[in-house]
């Protein structure tokens, strides 16, 4: 196996090597520190400078480069922002930039070709983000005969990326016209190869390694108990802005994303059990599968490149009042399994958190596991996300409902808000306000009184206190509307038909 080292140094140090595939090589970083963002690496090491930032913080995906991993036989190919994105985490995976992508005799690739054919490029410094989704698109559809691009699939994978110059209309036109033109294909059994001889070589824990990534969850216990301070990281969408916004830096970090265990959704009887690994994208599908009703709001949840990222795991542990998987899971009845080489403990999601971004993990343990109950066969669940844009934002107020109604009479209900306390929490006031009576206005009317004054929300930039409480009480009244078969008040069934 040949590696190509592009960063050398005679001094021994602790830092762990990192080694990937880019255009058909195997690389290999040495030297590298734990809190080194992989855009920073392309950037600075690798004279990667078509990869753009712009926000640095997961947001406007200028920084867009796309991922490979095996995933059963066939390679699988994941847009993500590369400005949050810690460069250790992409140890053992495939790697592509936008100048990565063309073919070797200097013809464009449909992705980028198309972007000319469309005049989709205005003052271009968002491009080069664009067209990497647009890349990760076709691999993911139109090479694997997955599904057409549609005008909607484009709209809904393109979320994550924004253009200041609002030229959206020929950048979607572009993607719908990828798969029109000659093909400019991945030499993915060569890719496949490399990936496989990289797995060969020993990882996982390393002896005073400043990074950790052990591979099974034994390993992940033994590490966390003998690094109780080493900075947990799954996904890194969170603590990435704590590196490029804060400045923040860790001399030991403990990725879990690389743990066979905690990467699987496992299906049972009465539940779900999704892994802390689980990127968000896979998470929300398993969800999806069981409740359909949730896909838009799952897609709402951030832009694509940080779903990919994002672990359902790491969205719970890190405790955000404004994460938006909590509220929703609280509303399902979710619990948590916690684990230490002590044992396991499973508690419901809301006891988890002991105040901001608390909670009551000790220091040699991880969150393991998310446990979700299927759906009950009386159940309504809807969820509404109130942000500034509709799509790539961060909730204001998140406010998730569960009731289940059986001959006109409310027998359970759970309710999951965010947004409106310093940790994501369970209504009970308003669940006991609900619970026994009958499915009417009056009932509804009094539980809004209730469920405005349950919480006192903070006013910040996103919203003002008062308006918060406003909008908690509006959303129940929406969600009553909504079972009395009105539909046109929710922005999800509004479709706007394109001019001629």
């Amino acid at each position: 196996m040949t590696i190509r080292s592009t960063v050398q140094n005679s001094v021994e140090t602790a830092h762990k090597t990192i080694r990937f595939v880019r255009r058909g090589e195997l690389v290999c970083l040495n030297n590298v520190p734990p809190s080194r963002t992989l855009l920073e690496v392309l950037r600075e090491d690798l004279a990667c400078t078509g990869t753009k930032e712009g926000c640095g913080e997961g947001d406007c995906g200028a920084c867009t480069v796309v991922l490979g991993e095996i995933e059963g036989p066939a390679l699988r190919f994941r847009a993500v922002n590369s400005c949050i994105r810690l460069a250790h985490s992409v140890d053992g995976m495939a790697l592509w930039t936008v100048e990565d992508i063309a073919g070797e005799d200097g013809d464009l690739h449909p992705a980028q070709q198309a972007m000319v054919n469309c005049h989709a490029s205005q003052c271009g410094f968002c491009t080069p983000g664009f067209v990497m989704s647009l890349f990760s698109m076709y691999q993911s559809h139109v090479v694997s005969g997955n599904q057409p691009i549609t005008r909607a699939l484009a709209q809904e994978e393109l979320s994550g990326n924004l253009c200041r110059c609002t030229g959206y209309r020929p950048i979607l036109d572009a993607a719908q016209a990828m798969g029109t033109l000659p093909d400019v294909p991945v030499d993915q059994a060569a890719v496949l190869q490399k990936l496989q001889q990289l797995k060969a070589v020993k990882q996982g824990p390393q002896a005073g390694s400043t990074y950790q990534s052990p591979l099974t969850l034994q390993q992940l216990l033994e590490t966390r108990s003998d690094h109780p301070d080493a900075q947990l990281v799954a996904g890194c969408t969170d603590v990435g802005l704590w590196v490029t916004k804060l400045h923040m830096q860790f001399s030991k970090v403990l990725d879990v994303t690389r743990v066979a265990e905690l990467r699987r959704v496992e299906d049972y009887p009465q539940h779900i059990a999704i892994g802390a690994a689980v990127p968000l994208t896979d998470a929300f599908a398993a969800l999806v599968v069981d409740r359909p009703q949730l896909r838009t709001f799952a897609n709402r949840f951030a832009g694509l490149p940080v779903r990919n990222s994002g672990t359902l795991g790491g969205n719970v542990a890190n405790g955000s009042p404004i994460g938006d998987s909590m509220p929703l899971l609280i509303a399902l009845g979710a619990n948590v399994v916690l684990m230490s080489i002590r044992g396991h403990r499973d508690l419901p999601l809301e006891k988890l958190y002991t105040g901001y971004r608390k909670n009551v993990m000790a220091a040699d343990e991880v969150l393991a596991w998310i446990k979700v109950p299927k759906a009950g066969a009386h159940e309504n669940v809807q969820v509404y996300k109130i942000s500034k844009r509709y799509d790539d934002d961060i909730s204001a107020v998140c406010l998730a409902i569960n009731l289940e109604i059986t001959g006109n009479v409310v027998a359970s209900a759970s309710i999951g808000a965010g947004g409106v306390a310093a940790t994501p929490v369970r209504a009970v006031r308003t669940e006991a306000a609900l619970a026994g009576q009958p499915w009417t206005q009056a009932t509804v009317t009094q539980a809004m009184a209730t469920l405005r004054a349950e919480f006192s929300p903070i006013s910040d930039m996103r919203a003002s206190g008062a308006y918060r409480v406003q909008v908690l009480g509006n959303l129940l009244q929406r969600y009553w509307l909504e079972s009395q078969g009105m539909q046109q008040i929710n922005l999800q069934a509004f479709s706007l038909n394109e001019a001629v």
